[in-house]
Protein backbone atom coordinates (compact mmCIF):
# COMPACT_ATOMS: atom_id res chain seq x y z
CA UNK A 1 0.00 0.00 0.00
CA UNK A 2 3.16 2.49 0.77
CA UNK A 3 4.49 1.64 -2.33
CA UNK A 4 1.53 2.51 -4.11
CA UNK A 5 0.70 5.81 -2.26
CA UNK A 6 4.06 6.74 -2.99
CA UNK A 7 3.74 6.12 -6.85
CA UNK A 8 0.76 8.56 -6.99
CA UNK A 9 2.50 10.97 -5.10
CA UNK A 10 5.74 10.99 -7.39
CA UNK A 11 2.97 10.88 -10.63
CA UNK A 12 1.52 13.68 -8.96
CA UNK A 13 4.50 15.71 -8.20
CA UNK A 14 5.85 15.16 -12.09
CA UNK A 15 2.14 16.01 -13.48
CA UNK A 16 2.88 19.35 -11.40
CA UNK A 17 6.14 19.68 -13.29
CA UNK A 18 4.77 18.91 -16.19
CA UNK A 19 2.14 21.36 -16.40
CA UNK A 20 4.76 23.99 -15.53
CA UNK A 21 7.30 22.72 -18.61
CA UNK A 22 4.54 23.50 -20.87
CA UNK A 23 2.98 26.10 -20.00
CA UNK A 24 5.25 28.10 -18.27
CA UNK A 25 3.47 31.26 -16.21
CA UNK A 26 -0.28 30.30 -17.43
CA UNK A 27 0.45 26.97 -15.96
CA UNK A 28 1.60 28.58 -12.13
CA UNK A 29 -1.12 30.46 -12.20
CA UNK A 30 -3.28 27.96 -12.60
CA UNK A 31 -2.03 25.13 -10.79
CA UNK A 32 -1.84 27.95 -7.17
CA UNK A 33 -4.89 28.60 -8.42
CA UNK A 34 -6.27 25.70 -7.83
CA UNK A 35 -4.22 25.79 -4.72
CA UNK A 36 -6.44 28.64 -3.18
CA UNK A 37 -9.31 27.32 -4.57
CA UNK A 38 -8.61 24.41 -1.58
CA UNK A 39 -7.55 21.35 -3.68
CA UNK A 40 -4.93 19.68 -2.45
CA UNK A 41 -2.59 20.80 -4.38
CA UNK A 42 1.11 21.62 -2.78
CA UNK A 43 2.37 25.43 -3.54
CA UNK A 44 5.82 24.25 -2.11
CA UNK A 45 6.39 21.97 -5.18
CA UNK A 46 5.10 24.52 -7.46
CA UNK A 47 7.17 27.51 -6.37
CA UNK A 48 10.39 25.39 -5.58
CA UNK A 49 10.10 24.33 -9.05
CA UNK A 50 9.14 27.21 -10.80
CA UNK A 51 12.07 29.58 -8.56
CA UNK A 52 14.83 26.65 -9.97
CA UNK A 53 13.37 27.27 -13.41
CA UNK A 54 13.86 30.67 -12.75
CA UNK A 55 17.93 30.48 -12.15
CA UNK A 56 18.49 27.52 -15.10
CA UNK A 57 17.11 30.10 -17.48
CA UNK A 58 13.98 27.78 -18.59
CA UNK A 59 11.43 30.31 -17.61
CA UNK A 60 11.14 33.42 -20.02
CA UNK A 61 11.34 36.76 -19.45
CA UNK A 62 9.04 39.43 -20.82
CA UNK A 63 9.20 43.27 -21.00
CA UNK A 64 12.76 42.87 -19.06
CA UNK A 65 11.24 41.75 -16.31
CA UNK A 66 13.23 38.59 -14.85
CA UNK A 67 11.69 35.16 -14.64
CA UNK A 68 12.18 35.13 -10.96
CA UNK A 69 9.61 37.80 -10.56
CA UNK A 70 7.00 36.92 -13.22
CA UNK A 71 6.94 33.48 -11.38
CA UNK A 72 6.04 34.99 -8.38
CA UNK A 73 3.41 37.31 -9.57
CA UNK A 74 1.66 34.36 -11.42
CA UNK A 75 1.70 32.35 -8.47
CA UNK A 76 0.51 35.05 -6.07
CA UNK A 77 -2.11 35.94 -8.33
CA UNK A 78 -3.36 33.20 -8.97
CA UNK A 79 -3.44 32.06 -5.15
CA UNK A 80 -5.26 34.92 -4.23
CA UNK A 81 -7.89 34.70 -7.34
CA UNK A 82 -9.10 30.83 -6.02
CA UNK A 83 -8.55 32.54 -2.87
CA UNK A 84 -11.53 35.18 -3.77
CA UNK A 85 -13.36 32.61 -5.26
CA UNK A 86 -13.28 30.37 -2.14
CA UNK A 87 -14.45 33.63 -0.15
CA UNK A 88 -17.67 33.64 -2.27
CA UNK A 89 -17.94 30.32 -1.32
CA UNK A 90 -18.60 30.95 2.15
CA UNK A 91 -20.23 34.32 1.86
CA UNK A 92 -23.07 33.31 -0.59
CA UNK A 93 -22.71 29.71 0.25
CA UNK A 94 -22.96 29.60 4.29
CA UNK A 95 -21.92 26.84 6.70
CA UNK A 96 -24.38 24.08 6.14
CA UNK A 97 -22.87 24.04 2.30
CA UNK A 98 -19.61 24.18 3.48
CA UNK A 99 -20.02 21.36 5.80
CA UNK A 100 -21.18 19.31 2.88
CA UNK A 101 -19.28 19.65 -0.06
CA UNK A 102 -15.95 20.35 1.64
CA UNK A 103 -14.77 16.80 2.78
CA UNK A 104 -14.39 16.82 -1.23
CA UNK A 105 -11.81 19.31 -0.75
CA UNK A 106 -10.33 17.80 2.93
CA UNK A 107 -12.23 20.67 4.81
CA UNK A 108 -14.16 18.97 7.39
CA UNK A 109 -16.45 20.08 10.58
CA UNK A 110 -13.30 20.14 12.76
CA UNK A 111 -10.60 21.90 10.35
CA UNK A 112 -13.32 24.53 9.70
CA UNK A 113 -14.07 25.57 13.34
CA UNK A 114 -10.43 26.28 13.65
CA UNK A 115 -9.85 28.28 11.29
CA UNK A 116 -12.90 30.17 12.67
CA UNK A 117 -12.07 30.21 15.87
CA UNK A 118 -8.28 31.56 14.51
CA UNK A 119 -10.76 34.36 12.42
CA UNK A 120 -12.55 35.04 15.30
CA UNK A 121 -9.27 35.27 18.11
CA UNK A 122 -6.98 37.37 15.46
CA UNK A 123 -9.82 39.44 13.40
CA UNK A 124 -9.44 40.28 9.60
CA UNK A 125 -5.07 40.26 10.01
CA UNK A 126 -5.46 36.30 10.33
CA UNK A 127 -6.35 36.47 6.88
CA UNK A 128 -2.35 37.36 6.28
CA UNK A 129 -1.37 35.55 9.04
CA UNK A 130 -2.60 32.20 7.84
CA UNK A 131 -0.58 32.81 4.39
CA UNK A 132 1.77 31.82 5.66
CA UNK A 133 0.99 28.84 8.22
CA UNK A 134 1.14 25.19 5.70
CA UNK A 135 -2.69 23.61 5.60
CA UNK A 136 -4.54 26.53 7.04
CA UNK A 137 -3.01 29.02 4.84
CA UNK A 138 -5.81 28.04 1.90
CA UNK A 139 -9.05 27.49 4.57
CA UNK A 140 -9.15 30.74 5.76
CA UNK A 141 -10.80 32.28 2.96
CA UNK A 142 -14.34 30.12 3.89
CA UNK A 143 -14.71 31.90 7.85
CA UNK A 144 -13.65 35.29 6.12
CA UNK A 145 -16.09 35.15 3.53
CA UNK A 146 -19.05 33.78 6.68
CA UNK A 147 -17.66 36.83 8.32
CA UNK A 148 -18.89 39.02 5.56
CA UNK A 149 -15.35 40.16 5.55
CA UNK A 150 -14.35 43.34 3.31
CA UNK A 151 -13.63 42.16 -0.01
CA UNK A 152 -11.10 44.79 -0.76
CA UNK A 153 -9.18 44.33 2.30
CA UNK A 154 -9.87 40.26 1.84
CA UNK A 155 -7.76 40.42 -1.29
CA UNK A 156 -5.20 42.86 -0.14
CA UNK A 157 -4.24 41.07 2.78
CA UNK A 158 -4.44 37.66 1.01
CA UNK A 159 -2.42 38.61 -1.96
CA UNK A 160 0.51 39.68 1.00
CA UNK A 161 0.66 37.17 2.54
CA UNK A 162 0.50 34.78 -0.73
CA UNK A 163 3.29 36.96 -1.75
CA UNK A 164 5.57 36.47 1.25
CA UNK A 165 4.94 32.49 1.03
CA UNK A 166 5.36 32.23 -2.80
CA UNK A 167 8.56 34.40 -2.50
CA UNK A 168 10.12 32.02 0.35
CA UNK A 169 9.89 28.87 -2.14
CA UNK A 170 10.65 30.66 -4.96
CA UNK A 171 13.74 32.17 -2.91
CA UNK A 172 14.57 28.19 -1.67
CA UNK A 173 14.30 26.47 -4.69
CA UNK A 174 16.02 29.00 -6.66
CA UNK A 175 18.93 28.78 -4.07
CA UNK A 176 18.61 24.91 -3.62
CA UNK A 177 18.69 24.90 -7.98
CA UNK A 178 18.94 21.23 -8.89
CA UNK A 179 18.58 19.83 -5.33
CA UNK A 180 15.36 22.09 -5.56
CA UNK A 181 13.22 18.72 -4.30
CA UNK A 182 15.04 18.93 -1.11
CA UNK A 183 12.63 21.76 -0.01
CA UNK A 184 9.95 18.50 0.40
CA UNK A 185 11.78 17.42 3.18
CA UNK A 186 10.91 20.69 5.45
CA UNK A 187 7.23 20.34 4.36
CA UNK A 188 7.38 16.39 3.95
CA UNK A 189 4.43 15.13 5.99
CA UNK A 190 1.84 17.77 4.78
CA UNK A 191 3.04 17.81 1.45
CA UNK A 192 2.33 13.45 1.31
CA UNK A 193 -1.12 14.38 3.07
CA UNK A 194 -2.15 17.00 0.25
CA UNK A 195 -0.58 14.62 -2.20
CA UNK A 196 -2.15 11.76 -1.52
CA UNK A 197 -5.60 13.58 -0.68
CA UNK A 198 -5.48 14.43 -4.12
CA UNK A 199 -5.27 11.20 -5.25
CA UNK A 200 -8.23 10.51 -3.23
CA UNK A 201 -10.49 13.12 -4.59
CA UNK A 202 -9.34 12.17 -8.12
CA UNK A 203 -10.25 8.74 -8.01
CA UNK A 204 -13.57 9.64 -5.70
CA UNK A 205 -14.54 12.20 -8.66
CA UNK A 206 -14.20 9.64 -10.98
CA UNK A 207 -16.24 7.06 -9.57
CA UNK A 208 -18.88 9.40 -9.00
CA UNK A 209 -18.71 10.69 -12.28
CA UNK A 210 -18.92 6.80 -13.69
CA UNK A 211 -21.75 6.13 -11.41
CA UNK A 212 -24.01 8.68 -12.56
CA UNK A 213 -23.27 7.75 -15.96
CA UNK A 214 -24.47 4.42 -15.38
CA UNK A 215 -27.61 5.43 -13.34
CA UNK A 216 -28.91 7.80 -16.17
CA UNK A 217 -28.18 4.62 -19.05
CA UNK A 218 -30.08 2.19 -16.21
CA UNK A 219 -32.67 4.88 -15.97
CA UNK A 220 -33.49 5.45 -19.46
CA UNK A 221 -33.09 2.26 -20.40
Amino acid sequence: MTSIITGLIEYIVNLIIYVIHVSNYPGIFFLMFLEGLLLPIPSEVIMAFAGYLSLTGQLPAFFGIPPVILALIAGSVGNTVGAMAAYGIGYYGGRPAILRFGKYVRLDQNTLAKTEEWFAKYGEISVFMTRLVPVFRTFISIPAGLAEMNFKKFIILTLGGAAIWDSVLIYLGYILGSRWESILLAFNDYTYVALAAAVIVLIYVYYRLTGNRIKRKVNEN
